[in-house]
């Protein structure tokens, strides 16, 4: 079911004559976090509110998920327990559909996110080892091979309660089709640093993927940084009063892709019913001097940007 629906927008996108090998498709953060529920029963699925999911599938596996409780090493010990004991499933299930959409249509794909134990790039593929959870986006080239890690550097303080970071001298830059191409993942978009590491690596394209909770969360009043102190050129005035969309305009990836040198740039945000999580965001797109937010949609979209 996950892979016909990636493979969904994709195949809308080569009808319409978007796809070819210069092609990069970016899909949005946690993307592939939901996996955890794969091969789960109906009463997972079907939950009204992610804790009665969770409740639900610890439950269906209470022996895996009390070894992976008692040896979770986080604050979150729960959360922990469920992404570990079903890493392995999660980690197949996400490499086999993307790999499989990059060969099949020929595209180099930023396979969203997605959370895994010491995650790695094996022989082209990705596997899920030990250690402390990560939140990692995947590239995958038009053969189908992984080839880019970029784990999140700066988890906001709810992910801190179960995801380690990385680290920002690790983010990726990579050539593709259309240019060099880095790779954020969501909060590290609205810090100086990362975008210092991707100007000395030399990207020409700045790829960002997002989530952001709650429904109607972007007309809100931003809050300010969250789980890493704000960067010194951020002004606290703003909290309270900007929204969190004018934020991230100001603060994320438009405002800050210019200090890397990048001439191009998109963000894309995960949308949909994800229990009682709720999601907001919108596309945004840095075209040279031009800088594009896409309309607001209650649901999924395809953005298609020629550079």
């Amino acid at each position: 079911a996950f892979s016909l629906k990636m493979n969904g927008y994709l195949d809308e996108a080569r009808q319409r004559r978007w796809l070819s090998e210069r092609t990069v498709v970016v899909f949005p953060e946690y993307v592939g976090a939901w996996l955890v529920a794969v091969g789960e029963r109906p009463n997972v699925h079907r939950a009204k509110t992610v804790t009665q999911a969770m409740g639900a599938l610890a439950r269906a596996h209470p022996v895996a998920f009390t070894s992976r409780w008692l040896s979770a090493g986080a604050r979150d010990r729960a959360r922990a327990a469920l992404f570990r004991f079903k890493a392995e499933e999660m980690a197949a299930a996400y490499g086999a559909t993307f790999s499989t959409l990059a060969r099949t249509y020929g595209v180099t794909i930023v396979a969203g996110s997605i959370i895994l134990p010491a995650p790695r790039l094996e022989g082209g593929r990705l596997v899920a080892g030990s250690g402390p959870l990560a939140n990692v986006s995947v590239v995958y080239r038009p053969d189908g091979a992984a080839v880019a890690l970029s784990r999140k550097v700066y988890p906001t303080a709810e992910e801190a309660s179960f995801v380690a970071p990385g680290r920002v001298e690790d983010l990726p830059v990579l050539n593709t089709g259309c240019g060099k191409l880095g790779v954020l993942v969501c909060a590290d978009a609205w810090y100086p640093e990362s975008y210092e590491v991707l100007r000395r690596k030399g990207a020409e394209i700045v790829a960002v993927v997002s989530y952001s909770p709650g429904d109607d969360s972007w007309s809100r009043p931003w809050r300010g940084y969250s789980g890493h102190p704000a960067p010194e050129d951020v002004d606290p005035a703003d909290i309270d009063v900007l929204s969190d969309g004018e934020a991230w305009v100001k603060y994320g990836m438009v405002g800050r892709i210019d200090s890397c040198g990048a001439p191009w740039g998109v963000m894309v945000c995960l949308r949909g019913g994800l229990w009682d999580l709720g999601s907001d965001g919108t596309t945004m797109v840095v075209l040279g001097e031009d800088t594009y937010r896409t309309d607001h949609v209650n649901g999924a979209a395809l953005v298609n940007v020629w550079l």
